[in-house]
């Protein structure tokens, strides 16, 4: 089973942003020692506790400070951005580090409705245009634009001898049918959905036209998981992230990922229990056997080529810790 990281570079209440985005640099390497087969890194723009507002330039950093991993966006929001300039960046970036790139692609807004305001005028009615806006990156990536277009005579400069890989990432079979009907791979976000996740990657399945001759579908699901040597050891270092979840919700998560000590003290509501029990259970939480086993059968539910983790903790330690059990299990 391939396994991968997703990293939205969490800021825990003892850190600052830098060592936050450091902490992330230092994931990465440890994936790449560990045998992960990529790392893939968020965008989210004035969200409390995170500091992935740039994967763009996160990527260069940890380009350069790893030589095999497979590295990339998950996602760049493209609504937000002229197809050309994304091509580029990620064209610059696989100039950089050959057949490594990946160009994740999503359609959210990654943040509060003022600061979408704040990164463009015309959000909404991108989003509608995603199907166009995406086959004009695609056309930017392969350098492809049929003669007498609008764009024919223009070149995402540099041009790399490998492009970066572009994967379309969603919750929906919306965004199911479209990765499918442009020969994309296709990331569901199993961790962020309540939806049927198998039925909308079946439908991805069963809808796919691949690009080019010999092109097969291609899924990874993303899961949130949390493992240590114990089943209880990895129920209190979840906690951490649980009570952070609860107290962005009431806008006062502004300290960032409380410690273990100060999340077991934290006073909960009878409701708040419950939506904590209820984020729980859409977690993997256990020792390594038992995560790796859950693991594997979400991976036959989805019939996924891949599993892509998100392991959000307090101590960088016990974040790395948690991905290597899982390599050794």
């Amino acid at each position: 089973m391939k396994l991968s990281i997703l990293d939205q570079s969490p800021i825990s209440a003892n850190q600052t942003p830098k060592e936050a985005l450091d902490a992330s640099m230092k994931l990465a390497q440890a994936g790449e020692a560990l045998g992960y087969t990529r790392y893939w890194i968020t965008e989210h723009h004035d969200l409390v506790g995170l500091a992935s507002a740039a994967p763009e330039v996160m990527l260069s950093y940890i380009g350069a400070n790893t030589s095999t991993i497979r590295i990339g966006a998950g996602a760049v929001l493209l609504p937000h951005y002229k197809p050309y300039k994304v091509a580029e960046v990620f064209n610059t970036l696989a100039t950089l580090f050959p057949d490594r790139i990946d160009l994740g692609l999503g359609r959210a807004p990654g943040g509060s409705a003022e600061a979408t305001n704040a990164l463009s005028d015309n959000f909404l009615q991108n989003v509608y245009k995603m199907p166009q806006l995406l086959k004009e990156l695609l056309h930017f990536l392969e350098d492809d634009f049929p003669a007498e277009t609008e764009y024919s005579k223009v070149s995402a400069s540099p041009l790399p001898d490998i492009p970066p890989q572009p994967w379309l990432l969603g919750t929906s079979k919306k965004s199911a049918l479209l990765a499918a009907e442009n020969g994309l791979s296709y990331t569901f976000g199993q961790f962020m959905s309540d939806k049927d996740g198998a039925a909308v990657v079946q439908e991805y399945l069963e809808a796919f036209t691949p690009r080019k001759q010999g092109e097969k579908p291609k899924v990874i699901v993303t899961v949130n998981a949390i493992c240590a040597e114990t089943t209880e050891k990895a129920e209190e270092i979840a906690l951490s992230s649980l009570i952070w979840k609860v107290q962005r919700d009431k806008s006062e998560g502004n300290q960032g990922i409380p410690s273990i000590e100060v999340a077991k003290t934290y006073p909960l509501t009878h409701k708040e229990k419950e939506i904590i029990e209820e984020m729980r259970q859409q977690m993997l939480i256990g020792n390594p056997h038992e995560v790796k086993q859950r693991l594997r059968e979400l991976q036959a539910v989805y019939k996924a080529d891949e599993m892509m983790i998100n392991t959000i903790t307090y101590a960088p330690y016990d974040r790395i810790n948690s991905y290597r059990l899982l390599m050794i299990e």
